[in-house]
């Protein structure tokens, strides 16, 4: 398991959503605030609450987000990098487990659970780790 995987499962075990996990556990290398991160990717935990797009996906992707802006309103190219990071580290999670989808991951109208929350939250900051380290095909 990579540092990140593992910090990112620390961060789960101790009560933060799977959303929290991902996108704290970058929080520094990324010149934010732990603690802000983790009330802005509060919402995003449980599929952003109805088991909809995977919350360690989110975090994820926040990650791109916060990498890739410029922070300006007006800048088409830093939102199109940021999309493009986002495509593909989702489509590194979705070829690993079938799906980025909350409810599917966890089989809830399959009963065939696809990943386990730690699964996820551990793939997911791994994908963003290799992205960061500029490793992601």
């Amino acid at each position: 398991m990579s540092e990140k995987g593992q910090k990112a499962l620390d961060n789960h075990h101790n009560g933060y959503n799977c959303a929290q996990s991902v996108a704290c556990a970058f929080a520094q290398e990324l010149g934010m605030d732990e603690r802000e991160v983790f009330r802005i990717m509060e919402g995003f935990g449980f599929g952003m609450g109805c088991m909809n797009t995977c919350g360690a996906v989110s975090g994820m992707t926040a990650i791109a987000g916060l990498k890739e802006s410029g922070g300006e309103p007006g800048s088409p190219a830093s939102k199109k990098a940021s999309y493009r990071a986002s495509k593909k580290m989702m489509k590194a999670f979705e070829e690993k487990n079938g799906s980025v989808i909350c409810r599917e991951l966890k089989g809830v109208e399959t009963g065939k659970l696809l990943r386990s929350c730690d699964g996820c939250v551990e793939d997911a900051a791994e994908i963003a780790e290799k992205y960061l380290k500029g490793e992601l095909e």
